[in-house]
């Protein structure tokens, strides 16, 4: 590999200088400099025009694999057992598909594999359990069958995935399917581009080299990968090495882009640009149209379009069979909140919700006061406010049930940055950085930042940039996945009482 990089960076090199003195032929620059130059002033592209990526082959086999293999294994199991499939069967292959389709795990090392495939495999049988307790059809199904089904299947899961990362790797390691690369600039940009294109397993890459007019001190890459040549050699190199992918890593505008594309239409390489977006924060970014503009997304709300209608509708379906299922709790717990001190049962407090609208919240009443003014002192340990029934009620984070209804009318969800006090808000939206892109998604009633330690009170401003960290990370990789992660661990988090007070 070593050898054969030499060899290519040394022809690219020697045509490179070539074109600096002028074409040593007529064939090696069918176009001459002047022809290149007026091409370019009178070249004039077309409207642009985006589509989304389609997955590739292997990407929709990943996320087949899982559904797949869950609905087969049962089958299978059931029909060796005996048993047949039944109504119930049938629904339960079906649930159990909608839930594997939204989170598939990627391809990864055996031992990474395992564990992924174990937290996603759980995470989907819990709420296959919690959904057959609330409806009361586990007795429904064969004990023996679903212990069979729930040990059989992420193991066959696990084994396709590493054969199929295997099949991919050696398929990638064919020199058929090596691409040969190069690229257009050499700054921060390229050196991050080619790191990445280096680590990509899903295919063999071959770079050459970079292109760029600056000087080698200026360049990040001017130590790694050996330099091709300036821009104007970009074209002829393409040519003569047979390169597949040209990738633009510079802060090109248009007037230093047209130039190049006009010599590169005469080529069969594929050409991309990567913008120059070191430094920003992004989330959730993705390139759109607007009107048939494309144009670049940095920050967007994850729950757009149909990420948006399957988030509300699964708020809508786990808080309406929640309620109904907590029903005789919430009656009791209002009963103890009347008998352990005067005032109402609810406590209602303004919160900040999506778009950062002001909203109204529901809980059970834990405190002697009330408030929600222009300072709220965040509740401590040992607080005297707190009654001792509410401290059990805040120890169990059972005060937060009537919130529920709040998902229900939509000023809510149930997995979201936890909502801050209207008069939290306006301060803390001034002390740290990004603060209010936590309300570009509904509040939720737990989150990423309180299953990972971040919960109760946050006496110093470092507790909170710490938890909006989180909650900034929960917008960039939001996915149903990710939220069915998350009920399951505050489930567990609720039952250890950690930082409830």
């Amino acid at each position: 590999m070593p050898s054969t990089l030499a060899a290519h960076a040394g022809a690219a090199g020697h045509a490179g200088h070539a074109g600096r003195g002028g074409p040593s032929s007529p064939s090696a620059h069918p176009v001459t400099t002047t022809a290149a130059t007026a091409a370019a002033a009178a070249w004039k592209p077309a409207a642009p025009r985006f589509t989304n990526t389609p997955p590739s082959a292997t990407e929709a086999l990943e996320a087949l694999l899982l559904p797949a293999v869950a609905v087969g294994s049962y089958a299978g199991l059931a029909v060796w057992q005996g048993l047949g499939l039944q109504r119930p069967d049938i629904v339960l292959c079906l649930m159990t598909c909608m839930l594997a389709a939204a989170r598939p795990v990627g391809l990864c090392r055996p031992l990474p594999a395992a564990g992924a495939v174990l937290r996603t495999w759980l995470a989907l049988l819990g709420v296959l359990a919690l959904c057959g307790w609330a409806s009361d059809s586990l007795g429904l199904f064969s004990l023996p069958l679903l212990l069979a089904w729930a040990t059989a299947t992420p193991v066959l899961h696990w084994g396709l995935l590493v054969g199929l990362h295997a099949l991919q790797h050696q398929r990638a390691g064919q020199p058929s399917a090596q691409r040969r690369v190069v690229l257009v600039g050499g700054g921060a940009t390229a050196a991050h581009l080619a790191q990445a294109l280096q680590h990509d397993t899903s295919r063999s890459v071959q770079l050459l080299g970079y292109f760029d007019d600056r000087a080698g001190e200026r360049t990040a890459l001017a130590t790694r990968h050996r330099c091709l040549g300036g821009l104007a050699e970009v074209a002829e190199a393409v040519r003569t090495l047979g390169v597949h992918e040209v990738y633009f890593a510079l802060p090109l505008g248009v007037q230093r882009l047209a130039p190049l594309l006009a010599q590169l239409q005469g080529t069969t390489a594929s050409l991309h640009a990567v913008p120059d977006l070191g430094g920003i924060d992004i989330i959730q970014g993705r390139l759109r149209q607007v009107a048939g503009v494309p144009v670049v997304g940095l920050c967007e709300s994850p729950f757009t379009g149909l990420n948006g209608a399957i988030k509300r509708l699964t708020d809508l379906a786990l808080a309406s069979a929640a309620l109904v299922v907590a029903a005789p709790l919430l009656l009791a717990i209002a009963v103890g909140v009347k008998r352990s001190s005067p005032g109402p049962v609810i406590f209602r407090q303004r919160r900040n919700g999506l778009d950062g609208r002001e909203i109204v919240i529901y809980k059970f009443r834990t405190m002697r006061t009330q408030d929600d003014g222009a300072h709220v002192p965040q509740a401590r340990r040992e607080d005297p406010r707190v009654t001792p029934f509410g401290r059990l009620l805040r120890r169990t984070s059972m005060d937060e049930l009537p919130q529920l209804i709040n998902v229900l009318q939509g000023r809510m969800s149930l997995v979201g940055p936890r909502p801050h006090a209207v008069a939290h808000n306006e301060m803390y939206r001034t002390l740290i950085p990004a603060y209010m892109r936590r309300h570009q998604v509904r509040p939720g009633i737990t989150g990423w930042a309180q299953v990972n330690g971040h919960r109760g009170e946050t006496d110093t401003l470092e507790k909170m940039q710490d938890r909006v960290a989180f909650d900034l990370a929960y917008l960039r990789n939001a996915s149903p996945g990710l939220d069915l992660v998350i009920l399951l661990r505050t489930v567990w988090l609720v039952l250890r009482g950690t930082n409830a007070y």
